[in-house]
């Protein structure tokens, strides 16, 4: 369904991306891993049309999208839920969520209702500001207000990052829910090993800017995990 093929990306004259290849099939929950500075972000803001790419191709389906703005980018399916999560801290968490709504033009009682149903939580704290949420609600948060914009792919950047471990388990287990419901495939960026191994179908790993592994979950072994994740 989305499949990057031989992105390269460069920032003042040095090869950030070489030649990135992946693709996210239907149905699919798929990790892309790899150390800390590797160039897992630049991917996926690749993806999104916020890293200018050098060379190479962004395709949705049959659609391209190399050549769109980030804005037609995600009006065309890709919902996005960056490292830092990065929502309106001031406004309220039923304001946040609204945002989705006015933006891509959504119906809000259904929508609404899927996403509240998915992060109960959420329900009890519509009219607290986001700012005060703890980390793992504003995850929540965020991933709500990305799915309220019905996309076709959901990208999420390191969404375990900084989470108490019971409601990282609840965010894997959401995300596959999703996943089964068969309308959203997940590309997610995670150093986090063992979450990768719950939800993933499939993995690819980066190493200085290039995929060096990829395969089916189960064949993410020791020495692959040894030789490229392991500090």
């Amino acid at each position: 369904m989305l499949t990057l093929s031989n992105i390269s990306v460069s920032y003042d004259g040095s090869l950030i991306l070489r030649d990135v290849s992946l693709e996210v099939p239907a149905n699919s929950l798929v990790c892309l891993m790899g150390r800390n500075g590797v160039g897992k972000t630049t991917t996926l803001k690749s993806i999104m049309g916020m890293a200018k790419t050098d060379a190479g191709s962004v395709k949705l389906g049959d659609a391209d999208l190399s050549s769109m703005r980030p804005d037609e980018r995600a009006r065309s399916g890709l919902g996005y839920v960056p490292q830092g999560r990065d929502i309106f801290p001031h406004l309220t968490v039923w304001e946040n969520l609204k945002v989705s709504l006015v933006v891509h033009g959504a119906k809000q009682k259904g929508p609404l209702e899927r996403v509240l149903e998915l992060f109960p939580v959420l329900k009890e704290m519509l009219q607290r500001k986001g700012g005060v949420l703890s980390g793992g609600q504003q995850q929540q948060l965020a991933i709500a207000r990305a799915l309220l914009t019905d996309p076709k792919i959901l990208i999420l950047d390191e969404p375990t990052e900084g989470i108490q471990p019971n409601i990282i388990d609840l965010i894997g287990d959401t995300l596959v829910k999703i996943k089964k419901e068969g309308k959203i495939s997940i590309l997610l960026v995670e150093q986090y090993l063992d979450f990768c191994l719950g939800v993933g179908d499939r993995f690819y790993i980066m190493d200085r800017g290039a995929i060096v592994a990829q395969g089916p979950i189960a064949e993410l072994n020791d020495e692959i995990v040894k030789k490229h994740l392991t500090v």
